[in-house]
């Protein structure tokens, strides 16, 4: 059996207890990668994650869960501090925690305080975050990476999320930064940016998403699932995009294909 991409590794993927970021921790554990589950609910409430991902990964102490909130300060040092005592190092950072419009408002009537709730948590937190763990990055063995989970909102305007789509725009931009400053040091900085996948976060406007993929919205022709996301993460990792940094991975269906007449 050949060896596995992960093995002697450690990935952290924030928000990683449900979703696209449970997919990808379940993918890097396949992977054979030791992975810190990251999320703001009590362990207690990841306990189903928790157990999923080490018969992923085959071994119970391979996997941790560490609660941190990412848009707090202390939660991002109490991150850091949990990665570093149990592993003393991270091959793989995975900034995927994130929160959409709360109550998807008009652009036009976009509180300072909401506005800054997003920011921090999907924009400001993860740039943080990534910055206190360039170290361990950069003075590690091997190939490592920095993987940062966007949006087609980085680059569709939706007037009634534009807080949301601001934080992701923003994310794309720190993608490029990262990538040329970690480049020296051997670290590889890349964007995955999923379109319309079922999660959570999308289940309340399903109905109007099924509409618009029936009507072919998506060349692809259906929903994207948070697999889909992992295996995008997977060919990176195993070293399939070595010779690229700061690049984007639209994960999508094919949304960003202009298809408009001329």
């Amino acid at each position: 059996m050949p060896e596995r991409s992960g093995a002697g590794k450690v990935a952290l993927v924030t928000g990683s207890t449900a979703g696209i970021g449970r997919a990808m921790a379940l993918a890097l554990a396949a992977e054979g990668f030791s992975v810190v589950l990251n999320g703001r609910r009590a362990e207690a409430e990841a306990k189903a994650a928790l157990s999923e991902v080490r018969s992923a990964g085959g071994d119970e102490n391979s996997c941790i869960y560490a609660r941190a909130d990412v848009s707090l300060e202390a939660g991002r040092e109490a991150l850091f501090e949990a990665v570093r005592a149990r592993f003393g190092r991270l091959d793989v950072l995975v900034n995927n925690a994130g929160i959409s419009t709360e109550g998807r408002r008009d652009m036009l009537d976009l509180t300072e305080e909401a506005m800054l709730r997003v920011l921090r948590t999907n924009l400001i937190g993860p740039f943080l975050l990534s910055s206190r763990f360039s170290d361990l990055l950069m003075n590690g063995e091997g190939a490592r990476y920095m993987v940062n989970i966007s949006s087609i909102s980085a680059y569709l305007p939706s007037v009634n999320r534009a807080d949301y789509c601001l934080s992701k725009a923003g994310m794309a931009m720190m993608t490029k930064l990262f990538a040329a400053r970690l480049a020296p040091y051997g670290v590889r900085v890349f964007e995955i940016r999923p379109g319309i996948v079922r999660t959570d976060m999308t289940a309340p406007v399903a109905e109007r998403y099924d509409r618009l993929i029936d009507a072919g919205l998506l060349p692809l022709g259906r929903w994207g699932e948070p697999g889909d996301v992992a295996r995008a993460l997977v060919a990176v990792v195993r070293g399939h995009h070595d010779y690229s940094t700061g690049e984007v991975i639209n994960v999508d269906g094919g949304f960003q294909i202009s298809r408009g007449a001329l």
